[in-house]
């Protein structure tokens, strides 16, 4: 496959890639747009003058009608898409536009927000901090993939300014909590499963039904407030601390584009119940192969691979519904922060200056925790089916201060 957009062909946007946003210009309202290289096809206008039936499902202002359509409908509009894009004869047909003269918008219309805790480095990180005479992991870590329920109001799409939250904070030596601005705020650098399929009250998802379930992924922001969250979550969990804004990127790959990234689950060397058992191509858990870059103010702090997770989108999504809890088209899940084992390639700062006892370089700097006007920036790539990688999109926000 090759395409006739001039520049697309060996980038990070080749026709093996083909991600969706939501875009708009100063003189068209928010439609399905799809990225090659620098430009992006106007596919709500292409629906309207080549695919009238399809207009009720592209050229709207979000994913979700798309979404809903199923599997197969997916399949076919991603072909479609292939043929505007690498069939000549119809390069006049179809309009194009730049990276920079869209603005991009929430991609899709979020339903309800899970956020795990899949890193097995990073849980055992965070357990070395806050637990260094004890366990690092707790006994269930290994048997089921722990998470909890976000807030899907606060959920942000990349460029969105993230003002600094304010809560109660207690530290270790004082009599009662404060309240009043995060003292430590944190990244958490993540990658998001949209969920593309309703199901109802009682019913389950299995470990095989991921490609029939999930329509695509996003890079994930999860902003954390640790001073509010290390007072607020025993026994129950983050709250405030999570809650104020979650960034995700503006688009959305396919999981199909993502066909050759997939690679095997390190490591599950304890059995899990039966609902949780997933059989991959080498009858492991599956994976994926997808790098991160998380940039502090312009200066590469670290670079998280996706590889190294314990537990695999498709067991996060069976736990999801184990207990019969139902499932709507927008549903969005997270993997928690991406760790690998070495110091570089920790996915928050907590880590990155284990619990700030240890600042990390920033160019001439030595930080900790997130200041008023920093600016983080996550880049994803992953391998694709034409032998080079693709590009993931970004997730970028800056801190403001407190409102």
């Amino acid at each position: 496959m090759i395409t006739w957009v001039e520049g697309a062909a060996g980038s990070p946007y080749d026709i093996d890639n083909l991600p969706y946003a939501v875009v708009s210009t100063d003189a068209t309202p928010a439609r399905l747009g799809v990225r090659i290289g620098d430009r992006v096809l106007d596919l709500g206008a292409a629906a309207r003058t080549l695919r009238p039936a399809w207009a009720p499902l592209l050229d709207v202002a979000a994913l979700n009608p798309l979404m809903a359509a199923g599997p197969r409908t997916w399949d076919e509009v991603r072909s479609w898409v292939v043929e505007l894009l690498t069939d000549p004869a119809l390069r006049d047909r179809v309009t194009l536009l730049g990276v920079d003269e869209v603005t991009t918008s929430l991609p899709f219309e979020v339903a309800d927000y899970v956020d795990y805790y899949a890193s097995e480095h990073h849980a055992t990180n965070v357990g070395r901090i806050f637990r260094p005479d004890g366990d690092a992991l707790l006994p269930n870590w290994k048997h089921l993939p722990v998470g909890y329920h976000g807030r899907a109001g606060s959920i942000v799409v990349s460029g969105t300014a993230v003002h600094r939250p304010a809560g109660q904070r207690k530290a270790p030596t004082d009599d009662a909590p404060t309240y009043g601005p995060s003292l430590r705020l944190d990244i958490e650098a993540e990658l998001g499963f949209v969920v593309g399929r309703s199901l109802p009250l009682g019913e389950r998802v299995g470990t095989a039904e991921l490609a029939d379930t999930v329509f695509g992924v996003t890079g994930v922001n999860d902003w954390s407030a640790r001073d509010l969250q290390a007072w607020e979550y025993v026994p129950l969990g983050p709250n405030l601390a999570k809650s104020f804004a979650t960034s995700v990127s503006a688009w959305v790959t396919p999981l199909a584009a993502l066909a050759a990234a997939r690679v095997d689950v390190p490591g599950q060397e304890v059995a899990v119940l039966p609902y949780l058992q997933e059989s991959g191509p080498n009858g492991v858990p599956s994976g994926y192969d997808v790098d991160v870059e998380v940039e502090l103010n312009g200066v590469v702090v670290a670079r998280p691979p996706y590889r190294t997770m314990y537990w695999s989108p498709a067991q996060m999504l069976a736990h999801l519904t184990v207990n019969g809890a139902s499932l709507r088209v927008g549903d969005f899940f997270a993997s928690g922060t991406i760790s690998g084992p070495e110091q570089d390639q920790r996915g928050s700062f907590l880590e990155l200056s284990w619990g700030g006892r240890e600042p990390f370089a920033v160019g001439d700097e030595q930080r900790t925790f997130l200041e008023d006007g920093d600016e983080v920036v996550l880049r994803y790539s992953a391998p694709g089916a034409l032998g080079g990688r693709i590009g993931l999109g970004e997730v970028r926000g800056r801190i403001l201060p407190t409102r």
